[in-house]
Order: structure tokens, then sequence, then C-alpha cells
């Protein structure tokens, strides 16, 4: 009787734990809500990346379209990327952009590690519960 006590408790933790590591459940946005949101953080990035030689960029576009280059002009609605061989210039609205590459915009690999330490702290606390619950 005891140890069924314990097993539980500790399911309890576990369960526990992991339900405050959960994501909040919300409401689904809409394609133009998240198409602006998304718009926006790509405006924030080639801001903080800058402009000038130095502010190298990758771009793919919404049609499959790629640019690489630096950022030479940032607008209110768009950004200009100069191609550093020919010095072409491509004005880029933010909602065509897809994806970005650049020196200050690898948030992605934050997350990711973000995650991963999550998880791992996640799977450590669970083993020690087990370890716990068969002694």
């Amino acid at each position: 009787m005891f140890k069924f006590k314990i097993n539980h408790t500790l399911m309890l933790i576990g369960v526990l734990i992991l339900s405050m590591s959960a994501a909040p459940m919300t409401p689904g946005k809409s394609k133009e809500e998240k198409a602006a949101e998304f718009a926006g953080k790509v405006k924030a990035g080639i801001t903080r990346l800058g402009v000038g030689p130095d502010a190298r960029v990758e771009v793919k576009l919404r049609d499959r379209t790629k640019l690489k280059g630096y950022v030479s002009q940032i607008g209110d609605e768009s950004f200009v990327v100069a191609d550093a061989k020919t010095g072409v210039t491509t004005e880029v609205q933010y909602p065509d952009v897809a994806k970005v590459k650049g020196n200050n915009l690898s948030t992605g690999a934050t997350i990711a590690i973000a995650v991963g330490l999550a998880v791992g702290a996640t799977i450590l606390v669970l083993y020690l519960i087990h370890l716990a619950a068969t002694d």
C-alpha cells in the first residue's frame, strides 16, 4: 500500500512537470494575422541587421525567387537587397519574404537549443523520479 502511494505521488509530480512545460493553448490565428506577424519579424530582423556591405543576407521569396547580397536600404514597407558582385538592386516587400538568413537572424538556433535543454531537463527529472520509485 505504501509503495502504491509513492508511485502514485511520483507519477503525479511527473505529470505536473510535463504540464508546466507544455505550450499554452490559444485560439489559432488567421493566415493574414500570421503573415502580418511574420512580416513584422522580418522587418525587425532586417533592421537589427543594419545596412551596408557587412549586412549580408540570403532571401527566399514566396514565389521561390532567391536573392543573395547585402541590405542597402531599409524602409517602412520594404528593404533593398544589392548583389555584391553585379551591383543590381532588388526592392523586397516584407510580406513577400518566405525566409531570410543573415548575420543576426539565427534565432532558429537559439530556439533549438532552448527546446533541447527543456527536453533534457524533463527527461532527467523523470529518470530521477523513476530511480526514486524503484528504491
